[in-house]
């Protein structure tokens, strides 16, 4: 299933964000400044959390949301 069909058919934001963090992990390569990528560091540090959760975290809740 697709996260377009599952916004279609009316998902919670729970099953919305089970869905986005099953399946396999794959690297992903993206260039943002470095002003916003030492401010994402940053934040994750003081969230006790690495870059890479903070990133995934924002993404799920971003994606969650959007089923509401």
């Amino acid at each position: 299933m697709r996260y377009s069909e599952l916004l279609d058919s009316g998902a919670t934001p729970g099953e919305l964000q089970s869905f986005l963090v099953g399946g396999d992990v794959v690297p992903v390569s993206m260039r943002i400044p470095e002003n916003l990528r030492d401010a994402a560091k940053e934040a994750a540090e003081l969230s006790g959390m690495s870059f890479t959760s903070f990133v995934k975290m924002c993404l799920i809740e971003r994606l969650s949301e959007r089923g509401r």
